[in-house]
């Protein structure tokens, strides 16, 4: 059903047209959904050395890693962090940075999913992923719970390279934005069992009265489409 719901929705108009989807479902042998990570691999680099900018996304690398994880158990590996053998941690760093540019050619840029057991972040997949990426979203059960789309967990979420790619004023923007959260988050309990004293901390008080207004800001219907130069002139007009 996920297969057909993305090849008929999510791809939208003209995107199949566009688009190489390689499928290995997980009731399928471990090998198969081992080649099906490689084989797409295999073609994004083929599109990237004819020159395209390519795209490449994978759900998901802990399905990957299960895979392997069977493979290595079959072949008398020992079982090492939380099940997981020693081949897994090998294959990531080498399925991962295949993407990336070529000198004088295109490139391939990566979205890989992580499922966490019970939100552990640091479990051993997902610790192991976040060393070799350059960056990381992290999605909130809690957002979710509320309403909150897209239930992206800003304070956990995390991009290497946003400082080289962006202007001193976003910078400003974004520190302010995630300064606002890492504070409203410090006093919620508080708040919740009315014990927070306002007029003690103007830092603190300020973020009360922004939250409202950065989830807002935060919050995206799934069919609206924003881009940055948009993005960027709404959080000046919220924070600037």
């Amino acid at each position: 059903r996920e297969v057909r719901d993305f090849l008929e929705r999510d791809l939208g108009e003209g995107g199949p047209q566009r688009s190489v989807v390689v499928v290995a479902t997980s009731d399928q042998p471990p090998l198969v959904r081992l080649r099906g990570a490689y084989a797409a691999m295999a073609l994004a680099e083929y599109f990237r050395d004819q020159g395209q900018e390519v795209i490449f996304m994978m759900d998901s690398l802990t399905r990957f890693a299960m895979a392997q994880r069977e493979v290595g158990l079959s072949v008398g590996e020992p079982p090492t962090s939380k099940g997981f053998t020693p081949s897994v941690f090998a294959l990531l760093p080498k399925l991962l940075e295949r993407a990336g540019t070529t000198a004088n050619r295109g490139s391939i840029t990566g979205f890989y999913t992580v499922l966490v057991e019970g939100d552990d972040f640091n479990e051993p997949i997902a610790d192991a992923v976040r060393a070799i990426l350059d960056g990381h979203i992290v999605l909130s059960r809690d957002l979710t719970s509320q309403g909150h789309y897209p239930p992206i967990d800003i304070l956990r979420s995390l991009s290497r390279v946003m400082s080289d790619i962006i202007d001193p004023k976003h910078r400003e923007w974004a520190q302010k934005l995630r300064s606002i959260l890492a504070t409203y988050r410090q006093v919620e309990d508080l708040l919740n069992i009315g014990a927070y004293v306002p007029g003690k901390n103007p830092k603190t008080d300020y973020a009360i009265r922004m939250i409202d207004a950065v989830n807002d800001y935060l919050i995206q219907d799934v069919n609206l489409n924003v881009d940055l130069p948009e993005c960027l002139k709404r959080l000046e007009a919220l924070l600037g």
